[in-house]
């Protein structure tokens, strides 16, 4: 009752034919998302550099102290 491998159906062979299609377009899709991701990481590293850039700047200028000039009594 079993078919020989050699006698394939053209219904079988399509199948066959569509789960090749289907999992080469799914590893393509895997290795885009792979890919996508890799670029999310390296923007949000570069922002994240950024932000810690000017956090830092800012806190060192809200940490300077301000002198203010004094100015010279004028005797009389």
């Amino acid at each position: 009752m079993t078919k020989k491998t050699a006698e394939l159906s053209p219904e079988s062979v399509a199948r066959v034919e569509r789960k090749r299609l289907a999992a080469e377009e799914g590893a393509r899709a895997l290795a885009d998302v792979q890919r996508q991701g890799i670029e999310v990481r390296k923007n949000m590293a570069r922002l994240r550099e950024a932000r810690e850039a000017k956090e830092a700047e800012e806190a060192r200028l809200t940490a300077a102290p301000t002198f203010k000039k004094r100015s010279k009594k004028q005797a009389r």
